[in-house]
């Protein structure tokens, strides 16, 4: 993008400098001529100054891009670790409850309430509501602590990072539009530019103001396209 901004400005200038020789070495040509001219060399200017402003735009938008995604990462990252964690946690959980399952079943109470002392305060709840269900006795108790009871923040914390991850992500997707459509503009205000690189080929007063004109309403519509993206 931003080579493809430079090649914009440095074509404005060298057409701008060739209009100011041509204006300097035919002195004697009509008013028409010179407002032709005068229109062109504004024409030019307005290009190159949307052209900088593009490139500028273009590259904060792909910087922003990188930054949201870079985060997006580290919001995944930790996302995951979290849910390892969590893992982690529930295989001990169920490593405990058969424990004292086992422990129970061979009438064992020292060695069950080890277990019992043993069991995660977040789980607690879902393990104690269970118990009270007497699974070893009661045929149509659950197999174990029933998950709605049981709540885990490491799981929580896992949960709202990768939404966070995935918002970021398409932030980041959105801003890569952006900057795409600034290089857009500016492929557009290059046509602009070879317009009126053809007008001047012409010495036929029509033609060159039929490309002039078109040239314009390019520029205006561009400009209008312009103010309407957002900006960094």
């Amino acid at each position: 993008m931003p080579e493809a901004g430079g090649t914009n400005i440095e074509t404005a200038i060298q057409l701008s400098e060739q209009k100011g020789r041509s204006f300097g070495a035919h002195q004697e040509l009509g008013a028409h001529q010179v407002i032709l001219e005068i229109i062109e060399a504004i024409t030019l200017a307005v290009v190159a100054i949307a052209t900088a402003w593009n490139g500028y735009q273009a590259a904060r938008w792909t910087g922003r891009q990188g930054e949201l995604y870079h985060q997006s990462s580290k919001a995944r990252i930790r996302a995951e670790g979290f849910q390892t964690a969590a893992n982690q946690e529930l295989l001990y959980n169920a490593a405990t409850v058969v424990e004292w399952l086992k422990a129970e079943a061979n009438g064992d109470k020292k060695l069950a309430e080890i277990f019992v002392r043993r069991v995660l305060p977040e789980f607690r709840p879902a393990f104690e509501a269970w118990v009270k269900t007497d699974p070893l006795n009661n045929p149509n108790a659950p197999a174990g602590p029933l998950q709605e009871d049981y709540h885990s923040r490491r799981r929580d914390e896992s949960i709202k990072l990768d939404r966070l991850s995935g918002e970021l992500y398409e932030q980041g997707n959105l801003a890569r539009e952006h900057a795409d459509d600034y290089v857009r503009v500016t492929v557009t205000l290059a046509t602009v530019l070879l317009l009126i690189a053809i007008s001047q080929r012409f010495n036929i007063p029509r033609v060159r103001v039929g490309l002039l004109v078109f040239a314009m309403l390019l520029l205006f519509s561009t400009i209008y396209r312009i103010s309407t993206l957002p900006r960094l």
